[in-house]
């Protein structure tokens, strides 16, 4: 190629090169998290009594603000001691059941404990995954309240959660066990006075992540100010893979409402909150394998999410908290339903929940998401889902899918490279342009264009079927990186597709690329610069007289992007490996069918050369 289309490829590098500076991890020493910070430090048998000794006198604890805390019009955050509320609750204080109890309820897929302290869950535990170390996956960091709450401001002006409250269970606490498609309900109530109580039952169904809640508010208008209640999810999710930092970048809010998504996501020390007013289709939290939703199904009016980083954001000790909640009125109807999700980000379960909440996973900038979702769904994960059915392992079914994509791209690289390969045999004749005209730039750009139309070469042949395939690359590329459904598998030396391959400790640290080396991001390097070399440099010559080595440029690239990929999936690094090495095969058989074809513009000037028949004399 000449400079022209070299600078068509600087801009798809430039765009490369500007994604991944923003979101490589850091090279910090990877590490555990630090142990869990909310620590109980007094048993529940403290709470309890804390809790009766404020319910002894709930008129007065109304009726006197100045031993208590001042009462207030807007809901304010919770104050806590030794890990549960402390603060002063009115008549709701009085109403919480005395005993605490849990039940647990175990499926094929999770397993479950709710504890009465707030009518919900306190552990959920994925049976089909396990963190990086091997443990079951526990999701919930707030084991001393249930993660879910709903909170309201009372009439006495008090700011209600009721992850605070002790409610009676109204089911036989224990253990159950549901196999097949069993189904079961768990019930909770809390009692405000003789007419009115707040009901939770919670439906769960055997293999399924989604689950049900029905919440009754029966008679509660006396006791609630204004109409409107928040339900929420207010605990963090736990980290579950080696790369803290990363699992802990990729955590985030979102919102779907309107047709669209709404992400809130904190990238600095610090806390956010906004707020989003419409019909809401859902609300979750995440982190980079595993989330929780909340869907209302009878009414919404809003949702709120917020976020808290609590150090800095590239040290692996920083805890990432997002809470979510949906605002809805129960004055029409004193019992609101929600749908509710809790386990791995895989698209057919996401599916089966809502349609769009596959939406949260990042297959692509937003420019071509257009183009990315029906890529990935239609295609690039029914082929990964009905491969692994005859072929177990996921390295072997991503080489195959290399092949296939490769194949796709034929039409596109086929007439790229045989540009590129009709450039690489002008290279003789631009020298000798470049070396005539070296000091009359114009001129020398004259005879270029010359040039390429007397061999009818288009020096932007190669370079424009490389833009168009530029949007399936860069899905891929988010697609490897995100996807759930190469966490933990392996492949050769790669103990989990998803992770780095590490391969190599390096006795120091090199910025931007650590103190390790990945090893298919070395087979790749070198693939692409094996690929770079057969294809003549990707140059169409010597560089112009002051201009720069542009050919010397190019060789760089594939060392450039060995920072780039090496803390990356190494299934993105194998992917691209197989590409490379596929493209080497044909620009090889490209190169060999145009060496053994003359250029059209050697044929005419050979013709040129040969002496005129009309010019001959008869003797």
């Amino acid at each position: 190629m000449d400079r022209n289309t070299v600078t068509g490829l600087l801009l798809i590098f430039v765009i490369t090169i500007a994604w991944a500076w923003f979101t490589m991890p850091s090279q910090e020493e990877l590490e555990r998290r630090e142990a869990d910070r909310a620590a109980a430090q007094d048993s529940i048998a403290a709470v309890q009594a804390q809790q009766q000794a404020m319910s002894e006198d709930p008129d007065t604890i109304a009726t006197e603000p100045a031993e208590r805390d001042v009462q207030i019009s807007e809901r304010q955050e919770p104050a806590s001691v030794n890990g549960t509320s402390s603060r002063a609750l009115g008549r709701f204080a009085a109403a919480s059941y005395s005993d605490t109890l849990t039940t647990i309820v175990r499926t094929p897929l999770y397993e479950i404990e709710l504890s009465n302290i707030g009518a919900g869950p306190v552990k959920y535990t994925l049976l089909e995954h396990r963190t990086w170390d091997q443990f079951n996956i526990q999701m919930i960091s707030d084991t001393l309240r249930s993660a879910y709450s709903l909170g309201f401001l009372s009439q006495q002006n008090y700011n209600i959660e009721t992850n605070e409250l002790v409610f009676e269970p109204l089911h036989e606490t224990g253990s159950v066990e549901l196999g097949d498609d069993e189904r079961i309900d768990i019930a909770y109530r809390l009692v405000i006075d003789n007419d009115s109580e707040i009901r939770f039952t919670y439906t769960f169904i055997a293999g399924q992540y989604a689950y049900s809640l029905d919440v009754e508010l029966i008679n509660m208008a006396p006791h609630i100010s204004g109409t409107n209640i928040d339900f929420g999810w207010t605990s963090a999710l736990n980290l579950t893979e080696r790369d803290f930092v990363q699992d802990a970048q990729n955590s985030s809010a979102n919102v779907f409402l309107g047709g669209s998504m709404e992400k809130l996501q904190i990238s600095e020390q610090g806390e956010g909150e906004q707020r989003f007013n419409g019909t809401i289709d859902w609300v979750m939290t995440k982190t980079r394998f595993f989330g929780q939703y909340i869907k209302p199904v009878t009414h919404s009016n809003a949702a709120i999410l917020s976020g808290e980083v609590d150090g800095d954001p590239s040290l692996p000790g920083t805890v990432h908290r997002y809470k979510v909640a949906v605002q809805s009125s129960f004055a029409q109807n004193p019992t609101l339903t929600y749908e509710l999700y809790a386990g791995p980000l895989r698209y057919y379960d996401l599916r089966d929940f809502h349609e769009n909440a596959y939406d949260v996973i990042e297959i692509g900038y937003a420019l071509i998401r257009w183009f990315a979702d029906p890529l990935v769904r239609y295609l690039v994960i029914p082929f990964f889902t009905f491969g692994s059915l005859f072929i177990a392992n996921y390295g072997v079914l991503i080489i195959l899918f290399g092949v296939i994509i490769k194949l796709i791209l034929f039409p596109l690289t086929q007439k790229s490279f045989k540009s590129m390969a009709a450039m690489k045999e002008l290279q003789p004749q631009m020298k000798e342009i470049q070396e005539k005209y070296k000091d009359d730039p114009q001129k020398q750009q004259k005879e270029t264009i010359a040039l390429y139309k007397r061999a009818k070469v288009n020096p932007l042949g190669g370079c424009l079927p490389m833009l168009l395939q530029f949007p399936i690359l860069i899905t891929l590329f988010f697609f490897f990186q995100n996807s759930m459904l190469i966490r933990q598998q392996s492949f050769l030396w790669a103990n989990d597709l998803s992770a780095p391959d590490y391969i190599l400790d390096l006795p120091f640290t090199i910025p931007f690329l650590g103190d390790q080396l990945a090893g298919f991001v070395l087979l790749m390097s070198a693939a692409m610069f094996f690929q770079t070399k057969i294809s003549g440099g990707m140059s169409g010559g010597a560089a112009p007289s002051g201009g720069p080595n542009m050919k010397a440029f190019t060789y760089i690239i594939p060392f450039v992007l060995l920072f780039v990929f090496n803390n990356f999936a190494s299934g993105l690094s194998l992917y691209y490996l197989v590409y490379n090495v596929l493209s080497i095969a044909q620009q090889a058989i490209i190169n060999k069918q145009m060496s053994n074809k003359k250029p059209e513009l050697q044929v005419a000037e050979e013709r040129k050369k040969r002496p005129s028949r009309k010019g001959k004399k008869k003797k």
